[in-house]
């Protein structure tokens, strides 16, 4: 078969990212779009692939999504995911998941084994009791960082609006050699937010969608805004009026901007195997894999070429 040349898109969160910490959101990006690719490289599937990378970003603290993730008002961790497979439209997520550490896991679980597509809570927390995956102490999942800024937002004269900005989502779509396309997301969603706060990520069409005759889009920014303009699903309709990746991402990101004053990024892969990841904030993390070509960037405008053995070379050394 191998009618397709495989693709992989990650992105590590749209926002602000500090300079101290690029390198390690780059290396974070980077190493999961490694990841999903060699799932597709060994003919594995696009599900599969974004499964693998995202559940690599929410290992790493770097991100707001598992291990890292910001805090609600009360101090604690809860996670949404979303996971789409673009063959027959199947979809399973997770919301306000507590104690886990991967939610991109529990959301392919949804998918696979209930008739459901959104699990949330304590029902969620009881399924995932019942498909084994092991409690953890919510402690686990928290960073100093995370606390830190927790705490800072619990002062009276704080602004978490301005906290928000370096904050993202993590997300992968691939398409792989049978052109079958998917999509993931995942994140601890925003610092200080209500307990039981629900945002993008978790619904279908906006944090994510995938469709075989479309293509795949993973979201990234205020979760508020990408709901409000349906954003992953918008990109699919502007590519379905025939706009490429690029332009549809584009012009979805404007209206959003224009529309309600959102800021955010996405990741598009189409059916035909073509490419993008655009963003509206001052930054994105994001990386690539096609032709055996590593792409990366964190800033517009900014993309570094590697060949994939040059990048597994120098992540097998570490650096």
């Amino acid at each position: 078969l191998g009618r397709m040349k495989p693709v992989i898109v990650v992105h590590g969160g749209a926002g602000r990212i500090f300079k101290e910490r690029e390198e390690g959101c780059r290396a974070g990006v980077v190493r999961a779009a490694l990841q999903g690719y060699s799932v597709l490289k060994q003919g594995g599937s696009a599900i599969d692939a974004v499964e693998e990378a995202v559940r690599s970003m929410e290992d790493d603290p770097h991100f707001n999504a598992g291990c890292g993730s910001v805090l609600n008002e009360k101090g604690e961790v809860e996670m949404d995911a979303i996971i789409m497979d673009g063959k027959n439209l199947d979809s399973g997520a997770v919301s306000a998941v507590k104690c886990i550490a991967n939610p991109i896991k529990l959301a392919r679980l949804v998918m696979e084994k209930t008739k459901h597509m959104l699990l949330t809570d304590h029902g969620a927390h009881l399924f995932a009791q019942a498909m084994g995956i092991p409690a953890i102490p919510g402690e686990e999942l928290i960073t100093e960082r995370s606390r830190e800024r927790w705490k800072k937002n619990l002062e009276p004269d704080s602004n978490p609006e301005e906290f928000q900005k370096d904050l993202g989502t993590v997300g992968a779509v691939a398409i792989d050699s049978e052109g079958n396309v998917a999509c993931a997301t995942s994140t601890g969603g925003l610092s200080n937010k209500l307990i039981g706060r629900v945002g993008d990520t978790a619904c279908i069409g906006s944090g994510g969608y995938a469709d075989n005759r479309s293509g795949a889009t993973s979201t990234t920014g205020h979760g508020e805004s990408i709901m409000k303009v349906v954003l992953a699903r918008l990109i699919h309709y502007h590519m379905e009026q025939g706009m490429s990746p690029e332009v549809a991402a584009d012009t979805a990101l404007d209206y959003m901007k224009t529309r309600v004053g959102g800021l955010g990024g996405v990741i598009v892969v189409n059916k035909a195997g073509e490419w993008a990841a655009r963003f509206s904030t001052k930054q994105m993390s994001w990386a690539t894999v096609k032709d055996d070509n590593l792409h990366y960037g964190i800033y517009a405008g900014e993309e570094h070429v590697k060949s994939v053995d040059e990048a597994l070379a120098s992540e097998r050394k570490g650096i």
